[in-house]
């Protein structure tokens, strides 16, 4: 079973109305007891970061999600992968989760438009089981303002806005982080969130 991370920023049944539809057991849960007994973790999450790690932090969750990510599968979407790294620059500086080093900052890009929002190519940077069955001419969809910078190791895929954003990111272990929306990439994204259901069988 897969706990989706019920913290009030947003998304939550658009991801999982995209398990539901490939037939994968989840639950939208705030719960830290059936956090804890799922099988694997996703954080969704559309919003600001201070807001988010405060709702986090208030509702226990935060620390819940650093003791599971050590050890099951987890995945960050879109504001829930901003939050695993160790810091966010939106409105103000703010510690994240820290589950992969780096920084959360505004995207500045010469003659780009912002929001960055619509579908771009992934671009494949390293082994990630995430990716296995794609074939690096996928697709998927965006909508953000602020990118992940961390070590060229940690990338998964980018893909190509002006000069690079991390896409997707592995710490090699349980952490993965997903900057686009795979529930709403079609199906190169129905694919990528089988391939994580599909970690633990």
């Amino acid at each position: 079973m897969i706990a989706i991370v019920d913290y009030g920023a947003g998304n939550i049944f658009s991801v999982k109305n995209a398990l539901d539809y490939i037939g994968e057991e989840c639950k939208l849960t705030s719960n830290a007891d059936e956090i804890r007994a799922a099988d694997e973790v996703i954080l969704p999450g559309v919003g600001a970061f201070p807001k988010a790690m405060q709702m986090l932090g208030e509702s226990g969750l935060a620390d819940v999600i650093k003791e599971q990510a050590k050890v099951k599968p987890f995945l960050g979407i879109c504001l829930g992968m901003q939050l695993i790294f160790d810091k966010g620059y939106e409105f103000e500086e703010t510690n994240g989760l820290g589950l992969i080093p780096g920084a959360v900052k505004k995207i500045e890009r010469v003659g780009m438009s912002i929001p960055h929002m619509g579908w771009n190519q992934l671009e494949f940077n390293g082994e990630c089981p995430l990716l296995a069955g794609l074939n690096g001419d996928e697709y998927v969809y965006f909508v953000h303002s602020f990118a992940a910078e961390c070590d060229d190791k940690d990338v998964a895929a980018y893909c190509d806005y002006g000069g690079k954003v991390t896409a997707l990111v592995y710490d090699g272990k349980y952490v993965y982080g997903s900057q686009f929306h795979p529930e709403k990439s079609g199906e190169s994204g129905l694919k990528i969130l089988k391939n994580f259901a599909g970690l633990v069988k």
